[in-house]
């Protein structure tokens, strides 16, 4: 059974209407207008217990938005939403008990207070026992390296101790849904694969179900099969990250090394990008020719001491999504 279901889901914002100059913003004071703006339009999905998701999109999309109906933030204007059989606006409380939200660029933690504090705190408002808390203490301490800075006030936290301490903090009373918005944002490359790290164990060890939303490409295809991505408030795509490689991922570049200077290069199927001294750049697609039959090619004529080849990066195949939309719906 699904631990989310959301059917029809929309979300409608009143915006006033401002007119430009001093006559303009006089009536806009003596008879305001308003515009009605879609941010989320007619979107369903269902996530499973212990799956990992990318919801995806464009600034002003409406993933935000989305996230925040999800965890009772927000009233929808229309549609169905279910958080482990609750609906999140109708009792907050007990949807809050089920989920752990991280928000990259804001903190749940007490910025004047040692971090221990902060912890202690959240143990009594989420009322965890006192075995429950030593023993995620314990763990989070361990793996996220806690220790170094437990006593240091909020404030003075770096970036990256601050995204390791609010992990942790959303995950002290056991929640069954973690909902990470950005939480790789602004973190150094240790820093990064640290939090991927963290995320995938809690994952695999609690079957705690992840609600990823980031702009960053590389945090969904390491972490997330699935991904749900939207545009304009409404859903473009639903499934696995492979299927859109599989599909608007076909180009790929084989990177040669060859024993001479490959002036003489003939290939078929195959487009020379560039070269540098004895290094050569192949683009080819996949449906069309093999890399094996390139690389077949090229050692009629030529030595080759070193090859790679370059998968697409999701990054640019979701761009190529956006400036051209799909040629037909898809969906799983």
């Amino acid at each position: 059974m699904a631990i989310i279901e959301v059917e029809g889901l929309c979300k409608d914002f009143k915006v006033a209407k401002r007119e430009t100059g001093f006559v303009g913003a006089l009536k806009s004071i003596v008879n305001r207008e308003f515009v009605l703006k879609e941010a989320v339009k007619d979107i369903s999905f269902s996530i499973e217990k212990g799956e990992m998701v990318g919801y995806i999109g464009p600034n002003g999309a409406g993933k935000s938005t989305t996230i925040k109906m999800l965890t009772g933030i927000l009233v929808p204007s229309s549609g169905k939403i279910r958080v482990k059989g609750n609906v999140p606006y109708e009792n907050r409380k007990k949807n809050a008990r089920n989920i752990g939200v991280v928000f990259g660029q804001r903190t749940q933690l007490w910025w004047d207070l040692p971090t221990i504090e902060s912890f202690e705190l959240l143990k009594e408002i989420y009322r965890v026992s006192d075995q429950q808390y030593k023993k995620n203490m314990d763990t989070f301490t361990d793996i996220l390296g806690l220790d170094e800075f437990l006593n240091t006030p909020v404030r003075q936290l770096s970036l990256g101790q601050r995204m390791r301490a609010d992990i942790a903090a959303s995950l002290l009373h056991d929640p069954e849904i973690l909902f990470l918005d950005e939480p790789t944002i602004g973190l150094d490359v240790v820093a990064k694969e640290k939090m991927r790290d963290f995320i995938t164990e809690i994952n695999r060890e609690r079957q705690v179900t992840v609600i990823l939303t980031t702009h960053d490409m590389e945090d969904i295809e390491k972490l997330c099969k699935r991904m749900v991505l939207i545009d304009h408030g409404q859903k473009v795509y639903d499934g696995e990250i492979e299927r859109v490689k599989a599909r608007y991922g076909k180009m790929r570049t084989l990177i040669v090394d060859v024993e001479e200077n490959g002036k003489g290069l003939c290939l078929s199927g195959g487009e020379l990008l560039k070269e540098e001294g004895n290094r050569k750049w192949i683009r080819f697609n996949r449906d069309e020719i093999s890399a094996s039959g390139l690389i077949s090619q090229i050692t009629e004529t030529h030595n080759i001491s070193d090859l790679t080849v370059e998968e697409p990066e999701i990054e640019s195949i979701i761009s190529r999504i956006y400036q051209e939309g799909f040629a037909e719906p898809v969906r799983v």
